[in-house]
Parts: C-alpha cells; sequence; structure tokens
C-alpha cells in the first residue's frame, strides 16, 4: 500500500521484486532518490543493503536477535505485509541550533512472520532521508512472544571499504565516554566503540553510525571484525542485554550520510526520529549562560566538601550572583551546597534536601530573585542509584518550592551501583526516571556523566544538555586536552547532541597551577561558544578573571538559542567555522578553530541580510598568538560589512577567531 502524507506528492521510489519462493527484495530510496536501502529475505534470513548514488556503503548486513531459551530470532523469516508511505512536514524546535526542522523522508515498513514454530511475528521501519538511514526492529504483541530476554542483537553493518573512523572505547579505565578521539582505519578497530563513531571515505563521502530516541533498552555499542562493524549493546553484569515485553519497539539504528564533513553537523536525522515534543510550549523552559563555582573547585581555590575553602558558602555564592546580574548571565550553579561531599563522596552518600550549614539556599534564591539571576541546583550521585532515586521526589520539590527551574546532574562512578555500566538498560530506565520526574516538577536537566544522547530533547525538551564527552576540566589537572580535540568533537559526540563543554576560560596559563594549562587561544575561547552548541553555556571562569577583559564583551553577548546554523568550512580534527543567526535579532555569530597547525581560511559573508550593513566585531588571534608561547594574545575591532563582502580569518596554532554581526539600523 501506498499513501502519501499531508498531500504530498509521490516523488518517492518504492519497489518489490520477487527473486525466488525463498528470496524477495523491497526496495525504498530518499526524496532525492540519492540513498537507496534494498530489504531482503535469502532462504528466511534477514538482510540490508544501503546505496548512494548507485555505490554501496552498507553491503549484505544481517538483521535479528539471540533470545534466551528460544530459536534464534532472524531465520525462517517470511514477509507478510508491506506498508510503504512517503511524509514531509516541518516542525518548530522550542530552542535549537535551528528554529525550523524540516522531517521528509520516505518510508518501508516489513511485518515478518517465521515460517516454522514459534511463528513468531517482527515489524522492520525503515525510515530513508536525503541525509541518511534510521531502521529499528518493532515486536507486536503476539501469543508466542511476551516477556523476553535478548542475550545478542545481530545487527550488522558490513561496510563496502575501508575508511578512516573517529571513536572512542566503550569500556576503558575512565568514567565512561570522557576520552581522547582515536582515529584510524576501520580494519585496526580493535576494541568495542561508543556511537556516534564518524567515518571518513575520501574526500566525498562522510558517515556516522548512532542510534535515535533510546528508551528502555541498553545503549548500541560496535564491535569490529575487519570492515564489518555489529551492534554490540551494554550489557547487564549477568551479561544479558536486555528485558522486554511485547509490545516493544527498539531505538533506531542510524547511519548519517554526507558529502562533506560540515554535512553531518547540519544534519537533523536524529531528531527527525524522535516523537515530537510531549511537553508543549512551557515557560519554564529557558536556554541561557551560567556561571558558578566549579572551576574554582578544580583548579583547587575552593572544596566541594565543608571546611575553611568551601565554595558553596553563602557569602561566596552571592559575589557570582552579582557577577552574573552585572553580566546578563541567567544562572548561578552551586555545586558542594549539600551534607554528603566529607570524606569518600565518590560512595554517594548525599543527602539532597540538606544543606551545608553556611549554605543558606532561601537567603541566595530570593538575593538571586532580586537581581534577575537563578540558581542552578546541582545533584552528585556518586553513582549511588538507590540513594538517588529514594530521595528524587523530595530533592525536585526541595528546588521547585525555591523557584529553582534548572539542575545539574552528576554520576561521577565507572561503575554505578558498583555492577552496572554506565549505559545499560538498567541505568537508561534511571535517567529516563529522573527526565520524568524533573518535568513534573518543571525543572530542565543538564547531565553529566549521562548516558549517551539520542535526540530525545525533541520529545522531553526540558533535556537541556550533558556532557558525555572529556571537557574543559581536563585542562585544569590533567596533561589536558590537545588542541585538536575540539574540532572532532562537533564531527563526532556532537552529533549525537548538545554538549556542555564548559568553555570561556581566560586564565590560559591557570596561575595557581603552573603544572597544567589550557590548550587553546584566547580567541578560541570564545569562539567554542559558537563551534560547540549548547543551549546552557557556562561562563567557566572565575569572575575576577573576566574583570577588566575587553574580550568578555563577546561572552556577555554571545546567545544561546539560534534560528539557524550554517558550517562554512570543515576537516574533522583539523578546522571548523560556524556561523549561527540570533534567534531573537538580526545578529550572526561566527566561530572559527583551529588544531596545533594555524590557519588562514577566507569565508563570504553572503548568510547576512542582503543590501544592509552590519557591523563586524571581530575577535582575533594576536598577531604573534600561539597557543604553547603566548595564547593570551587577542586582537579586537570593529569593521562595516555586507553580504557580498570576503572575510579572512587567520587563526593562531591552537587559536580561533569570533565575530558578532550586529545589523545597523
Amino acid at each position: 500500500m501506498f499513501r502519501g502524507v499531508f498531500g504530498i506528492a509521490a516523488n518517492v521510489m518504492f519497489a518489490i521484486v520477487l527473486m525466488s519462493s525463498c528470496s524477495s527484495e523491497y526496495i525504498v530510496s530518499s526524496p532525492n532518490e540519492r540513498i537507496q536501502v534494498t530489504f531482503k529475505t535469502n532462504e528466511g534470513t534477514l538482510f540490508y543493503i544501503i546505496k548512494k548514488d548507485g555505490s554501496v556503503i552498507v553491503d549484505n548486513s544481517k538483521l535479528g536477535f539471540e533470545i534466551q531459551g528460544q530459536p534464534k530470532l532472524g531465520s525462517y523469516f517470511v514477509v507478510t505485509d508491506v506498508d510503504e508511505y512517503t511524509f514531509d512536514k516541518t516542525w518548530l524546535q522550542p530552542w535549537g541550533e535551528e528554529k525550523n526542522i524540516r522531517n521528509h523522508y520516505n518510508c518501508l515498513t516489513l511485518t515478518l512472520q517465521e515460517s516454522a514454530e514459534p511463528e513468531r511475528v517482527l515489524k522492520i521501519v525503515f525510515k530513508v532521508y536525503d541525509d541518511g538511514v534510521g531502521f529499528r526492529y518493532e515486536f507486536p504483541e503476539q501469543p508466542n512472544l511476551k516477556d523476553f530476554v535478548v542475550t545478542e542483537e545481530l545487527t550488522e553493518f558490513n561496510l563496502s571499504a575501508d575508511p578512516l573512523v573517529w571513536w572512542i572505547p566503550a569500556y576503558g579505565d575512565e568514567i565512561d565516554s570522557e576520552f581522547l578521539f582515536r582515529n584510524n582505519l576501520l580494519s585496526d578497530l580493535t576494541e568495542k566503540a561508543h556511537t556516534p563513531l564518524t567515518m571518513e571515505w575520501g574526500d566525498t563521502l562522510f558517515t556516522s553510525i548512532h542510534e535515535a530516541a533510546l528508551l528502555d533498552y541498553p545503549a548500541m555499542t560496535l564491535a569490529s571484525s575487519g570492515k564489518s562493524l555489529r551492534a554490540d549493546l551494554v550489557p547487564y553484569a549477568s551479561g544479558i542485554k536486555a528485558k522486554l515485553s511485547t509490545p516493544f519497539k527498539t531505538p533506531w539504528r542510524t547511519i548519517q550520510i554526507a558529502d562533506k564533513p560540515a554535512d553531518l553537523i547540519t544534519s537533523h536525522l536524529i531528531l527527525n526520529l524522535n516523537d515530537p515534543n510531549k511537553l508543549g510550549d512551557q515557560p519554564w523552559i529557558k536556554p541561557g549562560k551560567y556561571n558558578g563555582v566549579w572551576w574554582g573547585m578544580h583548579i583547587k581555590k575552593y572544596t566541594w566538601e565543608h571546611g575553611p575553602h568551601h565554595g558553596a558558602s553563602t557569602e561566596n555564592v552571592k559575589k557570582y550572583i552579582d557577577f552574573a546580574s552585572k553580566n546578563k548571565i541567567g544562572g548561578v550553579l552551586v555545586e558542594g551546597w549539600n551534607e554528603g561531599w566529607d570524606g569518600d563522596w565518590s560512595s554517594g552518600k548525599f543527602n539532597f534536601t540538606k544543606p551545608y550549614p553556611d549554605f543558606n539556599i532561601d537567603t541566595l534564591t530570593l538575593y538571586a530573585s532580586a537581581k534577575g539571576v537563578s540558581l542552578i541546583g546541582h545533584h552528585e550521585t556518586g553513582g549511588n542509584i538507590d540513594n538517588y532515586e529514594n530521595q528524587l521526589e523530595d530533592a525536585f520539590e526541595f528546588y521547585q518550592k525555591r523557584g529553582i527551574h534548572t539542575v545539574k546532574t552528576g554520576y561521577v562512578s565507572r561503575r554505578p551501583n558498583g555492577d552496572r555500566w554506565q549505559q545499560g538498560q538498567q541505568m537508561v530506565r534511571h535517567y529516563q526516571h529522573v527526565v520524568d520526574v524533573a518535568v513534573a516538577h518543571e525543572i530542565m536537566l543538564d547531565i553529566h556523566e549521562p548516558v549517551k544522547d539520542t535526540g530525545l530533547r525533541r520529545t522531553y525538551p526540558n533535556l537541556m544538555t550533558r556532557e558525555g564527552a572529556r571537557g574543559m576540566e581536563y585542562e585544569a589537572w590533567s596533561q589536558g586536552n590537545p588542541p585538536g580535540h575540539t574540532e572532532v568533537l562537533p564531527f563526532t559526540r556532537c552529533l549525537a547532541g548538545p554538549l556542555d563543554y564548559t568553555p570561556g576560560i581566560f586564565d590560559l596559563l591557570i596561575r595557581s597551577r603552573p603544572e597544567n594549562k589550557v590548550h587553546t587561544t584566547l580567541a578560541k575561547q570564545l569562539a567554542l561558544y559558537v563551534t560547540i552548541y549548547s543551549p546552557l553555556q557556562m561562563v567557566a571562569d572565575l569572575p575576577e578573571n573576566y574583570e577588566g577583559q575587553p574580550a568578555f564583551n563577546f561572552i556577555r553577548d554571545v546567545p544561546t538559542d539560534w534560528e539557524h546554523t550554517r558550517v562554512l568550512n570543515a576537516k574533522i580534527g583539523n578546522y571548523l567555522t560556524i556561523v549561527r543567526k540570533d534567534r531573537n535579532s538580526d545578529d550572526w555569530y561566527l566561530g572559527s578553530t583551529t588544531d596545533e597547525k594555524g590557519r588562514t581560511l577566507t569565508i563570504k559573508l553572503d548568510f547576512l541580510l542582503p543590501q544592509r550593513k552590519y557591523e563586524a566585531q571581530i575577535y582575533a588571534d594576536g598577531e604573534d598568538a600561539d597557543v604553547e608561547t603566548n595564547p593570551l594574545a587577542i586582537n579586537i575591532k570593529q569593521k562595516n560589512v555586507t553580504s557580498d563582502e570576503f572575510l579572512e580569518l587567520k587563526l593562531a596554532p591552537g587559536g580561533g577567531q569570533a565575530i558578532r554581526f550586529h545589523l545597523l539600523d
């Protein structure tokens, strides 16, 4: 059956090819017909193939499951029903990188039934977009499959070549996801890898494998063998992968497909595969900037635990509120305010409603409100999930009563509750439970040490941002992040969703810790507010480090909510230039960054309104700036520009450039 949705014409290719009594093929193409998916059964076994412009990207790849105590679910299948349609509708993001997003795809749904006992039924759904493919499994309610345990998902991604891959390990020795990215041929990938896993196939093809709408199911990692990848679900301690009951729908397995790396960044495949907004328009959901005592803890100026250098004291937090109010910063994050940080806080025995004696939350909420600022709450669990869930309702009610609408959560533990992997089904369920309770108490979330992002912010727009990457704090107490790290993240981790990277460090040499330093120039710190997207952006450094700094004007001005995003030039791990239009004005903001090599990049200003004049407020690396020898050198200037001009961006080694294009009356 074919049906058009919202009156859209059927500009779509669907085909059914009967090969023999034991084989058949079903083909669905993208709206522009450049991407094609073929599903086929061969002797009852399930396969799929993906092509772009007629060339195979994913070759014959199996589908199915192994189920505890039952025959493998992936053989002896026949197709009993086929449903095909096209969909084209534009939806509004309440906040995000792009205000209006077009959701345009062709869909093929196949209903399959085993030709032998126990005659179980499985559906496979393919949605094919111009920017990639999503597919998932559906288990209908049925008498022969009710409650069951998945021991393996058999999904394969058999690639037709041996591309370069950008990846991090799924089961490393550090906190989950907080690794530097590695780059090697797929055939040299010897460890299980997290997604998104991004691949370069030369200069004209770029792909990334990830997943969308991860709910009540373990996260998918990828195991490799030669040029083949297969789904490897994060297990329970017992080794099983998932406990399911019919009816059930798995997350979408996604393959973003692009002609150039810039197109990966502007793809909306992951968001489009999630369900629409369930919360409606909520006035308490607001993007913005925040500061806080966090960086002071990492450089050892303050402590999380109670004592003479306690960061979360009433008097100290008032200073941060004053600074925020003076500089158009909407929130102040306070970590270490509650009992439980003394001693071995990693054991996770926190009390989420009992402040330390030197922290008067009622005084501070009133003080902040009078100055047009809101406190941001903090819940560090230490990975003790039972302790947190036992207090969850009371903890969020504690904040809601005081008008606090944003909470940062943390899970500093390699194995939550001592035996769970961060991305397993139990933790996926836990994180979603926290989202649901937060909604009930009108609270936005910034999740650190999270389950990976899979686009659920579309469905739950209070799910603002998360960590899930090696962030700025590593600069304070380790060898730091190499200059090219922030030129990898937008093409890998950030394809999943917003990243709370916490930029804005001005004391790059960290005077109190001379053995450490931040591996960027000052101008690059400004540019990161544009190149690494988050609806909640931290103004991370100490307030005193911003005083008297003209460069701070860019942080004061830059918004966190955008109407349009364009990538002007990009090479994974090397350089990136992004421009974004403010959702609430006609101003555009540019961020351009580079790795350890200095570069000169030329951009055209055709994104600006034609026949209008803008003031370009330019924050560029100084003439002698260098990430190693002179990171603080910055050149700030203004010039008037129009849309038919070009600009030359000179980036120092490890440097960057930030520009505000302010529309003149």
